[in-house]
């Protein structure tokens, strides 16, 4: 298959190119300099540039491409989170609006979507979004997929926890304080901590194209969602090192800002679109998609 990837620069991004050359596939990377090889493809994103002629014959098309929101939310840098998502997705959509042969279309998304902190309750694909700075963000996101729904593209919107891989920036700022041998729980440690391993990403989103029953939202999850004091005491026990020192909330919020969200808010999401149409988890537990994580 023809894949065109935005946001092949990024963790992800790179490790899906490597994943679809591995099993044959061709790949188009989207870049915003000169092109340096023929398969690389010049856009604009911030300016809506993109030929779609240059898309020709393409099956899927997936946008990775997003700010990194693993840092204080600076009114200015909520700007770049909010527009490096959604000008990419908008730039990508009305091109695969304009081709003559619909394809998949795929792009990234997060399970902040669904609120700062829902507690206990079971997020579903139909559970509607939430209220809050992502909320907001991922409504704006998805919603910039329209023009390839309105041109009869199969649009899926992949709803993706941490990502655990032992070179995923996220996953590194996780694990420090534990290999420093300083890690413990992240406030209460009773909020539901949404993970899946990069082996699993990676299935997923070749699942999601490839299978014509996967449209809309899609939960990118454990199957068995973890509470974060659960979750530090796996990752301790995956790096041989101790988890006692819990980090309070007030701390994180005070550091981070509203990010801290993200990490002491609690969403219990799970993956039902994923397992309803067929798809099985590699690592379905976080014993098993930490051990996956540290081994790659």
């Amino acid at each position: 298959m023809k894949y065109v990837l935005a946001g092949s620069s990024g963790f992800l991004g790179k490790s899906l190119a490597r994943d679809l050359l591995a099993d044959g596939h061709q790949v188009v990377r989207l870049v915003r300099r000169a092109p340096s090889q023929p398969s690389e493809v010049r856009w604009d994103p911030a300016k809506g540039q993109l030929d779609p002629a240059a898309l020709d014959g393409a099956d899927v098309l997936i946008n990775v491409a997003g700010a990194n929101i693993g840092r204080p939310w600076t009114p200015t840098y909520k700007k770049t989170i909010r527009e490096s998502r959604v000008s990419t997705t908008s730039t990508l959509a009305a091109a695969a609006a304009q081709m003559e042969r619909p394809p998949v279309f795929l792009t990234q998304s997060g399970t902040g979507g669904y609120g700062r902190d829902c507690g206990d309750q079971i997020l579903t694909e139909e559970t509607p979004l939430g209220e809050g700075f992502l909320s907001d963000v991922v409504r704006l996101w998805e919603g910039a997929a329209d023009p390839a729904r309105e041109a009869g593209c199969r649009v899926a919107t992949l709803r993706t926890g941490f990502v655990l891989d032992s070179a995923a920036p996220s996953f590194q700022l996780l694990s420090l304080p534990f290999r420093l041998g300083v890690g413990g729980r992240l406030g209460s440690g009773k909020q539901f901590f949404p993970v899946v391993s990069l082996t699993d990403w990676l299935r997923a989103v070749r699942h999601a194209a490839e299978n014509d029953q996967v449209s809309g939202p899609v939960n990118v999850v454990l199957p068995n969602p973890v509470r974060n004091s659960q979750f530090t005491k796996d990752l301790a026990a995956a790096l041989h090192r101790p988890a006692f020192i819990p980090i309070p909330a007030i701390a994180l919020t005070t550091a981070l800002g509203e990010f801290a969200w993200e990490l002491i808010g609690s969403k219990r999401a799970l993956p039902t679109t994923l397992q309803s149409t067929g798809f099985t988890f590699t690592h379905p537990t976080s014993p098993e998609a930490l051990a996956s994580a540290l081994t790659r």
